[in-house]
Formats: structure tokens, sequence, C-alpha cells
């Protein structure tokens, strides 16, 4: 503890590292005064009431990555997600169109260029989303038939289309001054912002529990289990977030001009997780489609809302085809922004090879199968992890199958494992890997900061490892 006080007080000694954090801090301070200033017009206790029937639907995704200012609609509804769109298509267009791939080779000039192309993609998808916002919620009535919009028409659908659009833009404005003259990865904190701010509505809620005797006279004991297994999956996550496999690689020596350059030896780190949270969330999109095609034609088509029923969060369906994506969306992922043809020919350019292996091809199918393996690995742990705190919140509901094998299940197993905990686990799977992953991207770079500048950085041992 000692240490990490020392680490903190070095941190503010140093007066680059002191006006980047301070800087950082009063951007997200600037992000989450703009979640209590709402979009015109709107009847906010209304949509309210319409978030509340919606859980688990794509609605519930767009909120968990504005902070919550999509349930309010504030200024800041659409969040980070379109430009977190923008990327992800952008970085999957550079496998089609080779323009793209060259300008991703070309170095920072490239970069810059396809950052740009992504504001205006940015721009473009938020105008799309707010337009179609706009409309639905002329359209669409509350409970009670009550409307959302005091006053529809044109004018709602353009200021709605201006407000929001404006305040995407700033968000994406915030980020990447964050990025530039602050501390960490300024899209990945405002996201992480959005969801730690919710941390003290879970906190009332364990108190509530303890104070009410929720779960009887085991509440005390349930209380410190969930506390316990809360650090434990924590633990679970930094661990192997940090975890690598390295695979050896020596260079040959080669003589440029009077110099001997090469011949030394080096490794290829490969990340167990390399997909990241991108399967989880590409995962929770398509499953949550069935959810809100039933909260818009649900009444109309009856078929619609069954398989919403049978796609609900603990259903043994929603289970498995959730685990599928998630082992597909981390095979997909990873084949996209990893290439081992191309690092085996850029090794073979510069000397380097793998002992043991033959250069060229055979280092591109080693380093491939290898690949394979950790891929898997990473998938099974972030289904696992994301499907605790599902499992906490909603059981796991195999009594509901068919056949007779849902009575034996009902008869043979207990309650909290079919009905879940029905606890109010405000960190989901995909929130809590974001918020472990950017905690540690952001220690990781003040370590790096204090480490350069001769001061002792947080950890004792060693350094601590990106996610990235």
């Amino acid at each position: 503890m000692n240490r990490f006080i020392e680490a903190v007080k070095n941190m503010f000694r140093i007066e680059d590292l002191r006006n980047r954090v301070l800087f950082t801090l009063t951007l997200l301070a600037v992000y989450r005064l703009g979640a209590h200033i709402f979009t015109p017009g709107i009847n906010n206790a209304v949509l309210e009431q319409l978030f509340a029937q919606s859980a688990g639907s794509v609605l519930g995704i767009f909120d968990l990555f504005s902070g919550g200012n999509f349930r309010r609609l504030t200024i800041f509804a659409l969040g980070i997600m379109p430009y977190i769109t923008s990327s992800i298509i952008l970085q999957l267009m550079t496998v089609v169109f080779p323009y793209l791939e060259r300008l991703q080779k070309e170095g920072e000039l490239g970069r810059r260029k396809i950052t740009q192309y992504t504001r205006y993609l940015t721009i473009v998808l938020s105008i799309i989303q707010s337009f179609t916002i706009a409309q639905t919620l002329q359209v669409a009535s509350g409970p009670g038939g009550q409307s959302m919009v005091y006053h529809p028409g044109i004018g709602f659908t353009l200021m709605t289309i201006l407000t929001l659009t404006t305040g995407s833009a700033f968000i994406m404005w915030l980020g990447e001054q964050i990025s530039e003259r602050g501390i960490g990865n300024g899209m990945s904190l405002i996201i992480f912002v959005g969801i730690v701010v919710g941390l003290p509505r879970a906190v009332v809620d364990l108190y509530e529990k303890a104070k009410t005797q929720a779960w009887g006279p085991f509440t005390p004991l349930a209380l410190i289990l969930l506390i316990a297994l809360m650090i434990a999956v924590v633990a679970f996550i930094v661990f192997v977030e940090g975890g690598q496999r390295r695979i050896p690689v020596q260079y040959a020596k080669r003589v440029v001009g009077r110099r001997v350059m090469g011949g030394q030896s080096s490794y290829l780190p490969l990340r167990v997780n390399s997909g990241g949270v991108i399967p989880p969330i590409f995962a929770s999109s398509l499953l949550a489609f069935p959810a809100t095609a039933a909260l818009i034609f649900g009444t109309r088509w009856p078929f619609v809302k069954n398989i919403a029923d049978a796609l609900k969060w603990g259903e043994p369906l929603y289970t498995l085809i959730y685990v599928t994506l998630i082992l597909v969306f981390a095979f997909f992922y990873v084949g996209i922004v990893f290439n081992p043809t191309e690092l085996a020919d850029n090794m073979r350019k510069n000397g380097g090879f793998i002992p043991g292996i033959r250069p060229g091809r055979t280092t591109s199918e080693h380093v491939s199968k290898i690949l394979k393996r950790l891929t898997f690995i990473g998938a099974v742990y972030l289904a696992l992890v994301c499907l605790l705190p599902e499992w906490m919140i909603a059981g796991i509901h195999l009594d509901h199958l068919g056949w007779g094998i849902g009575s034996w299940f009902d008869r043979h197993f207990p309650v909290w494992f079919l009905k879940g905990l029905q606890v109010n686990f405000y960190f989901g799977g995909t929130s809590l890997l974001i918020v472990v992953g950017v905690a540690m991207d952001t220690v990781q770079q003040l370590e790096a900061q204090l480490v350069m500048r001769n001061y002792e950085g947080f950890a004792r041992k060693g350094r601590l490892r990106s996610r990235r």
C-alpha cells in the first residue's frame, strides 16, 4: 500500500504527467456533465418505462456503451458506438479493398488518412442513427399509449439529428484529445467512465439486500461469497488478459556497410485473448435482435415473441448460441487482424527465424497452429466470464427443456442453480472485461511514464503488461 501511495505522489510530482492526468480527468468530467443535458422535446418518464420493459434488447447494449445516456436520451445518447462501429467497418474493409490495405502499411501518414475516413463515417452513421431514433420515438408509444414526443414533426426530427450527431462528434473529439494530450486511450476511457459511474447503484442494491435479508438467514454468507466471487473473477481476468505465449525468434547476422546487424535473440508475443472484447460484443448484438424485433412486432406476429422468449437470458438455447457465436467471432476477428503468412515473410526478409522451424511457409503454419490453440482458449475464457454474471442474475433454465428432461432437472437441481441468485449484478460479462482491460491499459501507461523518468512504478516485480 505504501508503494502505491508513493507512486501516486510521484505521478503528481512530475509536471508533464500531472498535467496529462488532470487534463484527462477534466475532459471526462465534461463528458459526465453532458449526461445531465436532455435532448429537447422528449417525455423522459415514458422513455424510462420503455427501457424497463426492453431489457436484453439492442437498446440495452447501446445504453451500456453510452454510459446510461441512451436510456435518458441526453445529448450524448449515441455515445461512442458510431465511432466503434466505424472503426470496425474500416478494419474489416482493409481486407477487401487494396487501397485501404496500402494505407495501413504506409505508416503514420496512412493511419492519419484512415482516422480521417473513420471520422467521416462516424458522422454519417450518427446522422442515420439519430434519424432512426427520431422517427421511432414519434411513432412508438409507451405504457398506457402515452406519446414519447411532446411536439412530433419535421422540427423535432431535425432538432434530434442535430443534437445527437453533434454530441457524438463532440465525444469523438474528447476521446481523440485524451489519447493525444492525456493518459490512456480516450475512447476506451469514455466507455470505462460510463460503466463505472453506475457502481454506486450496485453497492446500494447490495446494501438494501443485506438490510432486508433478501436471502433469509443465509444473507450474510451469500454477500461474503458474492464479494469473494467478484474479486476472484476480476483477478482471473487480470491474469488471463496479461497472459502471453512467447515464441522465440533468432535473427541472423548481416553485414551492412561496415556494421554487423542482427545476431540477437527476441520473441514473438501472442496474447491468449487476441480478440479482446469484440467477440462478446458481436455475439450480444446478434442475440439482442430477436428481443428488439419482439418489442416492435411482437403484438402483430406472435411467433416473433416466441423466438424472443426462447432466446432470453438464462434459456438453454440462448446459452448454447451465445457460446457458439463467441467461438466463431473470436476465430473470425483474429483471422482478420493477424496474418501469419505476412508475419513469416517479414521475418524472413529481416533474417529472422524460429529455432527448429524452416522460414517461410513452415513458419506461417507453425504460428497459425499456436494461434488457433490460443484463440480457442481465449474464446472459452470469454464465454465463462460473460456467462457467470448472467447465471448470477437469471440462472440456467434447464427446467424449461422439453421431452421430460426439464422436469428431471427441476427435481434434482436446487432452485438457485436454475433460477439464479436474483442479484442485480451491475457489471455484466462484457462490461467487466472492458472495465478491467481499460484499467490495466491505463495503469500500464502510467507505469511506463514513471519508469521512464526513473521513478518507481506501481508494480513490485517486473512490469505490468498491457492487454493489447
